[in-house]
């Protein structure tokens, strides 16, 4: 069976990650494996160079092949923030409800009109002889406060307007169909598939 390696300690994120990838020929390694491996600076200045930093750290700390993800959250009338700072917008080491509480402080007093936003993935894969891009996105607006109980990060205040409700309202499945990270994984298996059934060497096998 072919392995990867999902680069992220965030375990709702992999999580999410490995449900989306449930339907491949592939062993799912979790970074737990791998203890010695630390937290990776995000020092990119765009989504798309922070996971491919992930993704080829961790490659070649364990020769697995990787997939890694970064998310920005863009809202309209923060002039697109936080963006590539969405994960620490309340500053290193916030928890979510830290994230939560500062969006909603700053976008006090902003009319439901103009609370509109955009969240978005990419996701990239890393092997020893091929990197992949993919990236998925989502509209919405920002919620005055929270709704729902389910999902991590940013879900109880972005709202999504083709469900009428927020992503924490979703169960995980539903949410996986239409979200930002859903569709960016979607997309990176439509160009892994065909690796995946030419078993190349870049994918080892058990």
């Amino acid at each position: 069976m072919n392995k990867v390696i999902i680069a992220t300690h965030n375990k709702d994120k992999h999580t999410e990650i490995e449900l989306l990838l449930s339907k491949l020929d592939l062993k799912i390694i979790n970074l737990k494996s791998y203890p010695e491996i630390g937290d990776i600076p995000e020092t990119g200045s765009t989504l798309k160079e922070n996971a491919l930093i992930k993704a080829r750290t961790v490659f070649s700390l364990t020769g697995i092949p990787s997939i890694a993800d970064d998310t920005g959250l863009e809202v309209d009338a923060l002039n697109g923030a936080p963006g590539v700072y969405t994960a620490r917008f309340a500053g290193e080491g916030c928890s979510y409800r830290d994230n939560i509480n500062k969006i909603i402080y700053e976008m006090r007093g902003i009319h439901p009109s103009n609370r509109g936003a955009i969240f978005r993935t990419v996701v990239a894969y890393k092997d020893s002889s091929l990197e992949l891009i993919a990236e998925g996105l989502v509209k919405g607006y920002i919620t005055q406060e929270i709704k729902g109980l389910d999902g991590f990060g940013y879900d109880p205040v972005f709202y999504v307007n083709e469900k009428s409700k927020t992503f924490a309202e979703m169960r995980v499945e539903e949410k996986n169909i239409i979200s930002h990270r859903g569709r960016a994984i979607n997309a990176l298996k439509d160009k892994l598939i065909p690796i995946l059934k030419n078993n190349s060497e870049g994918l080892p096998s058990e």
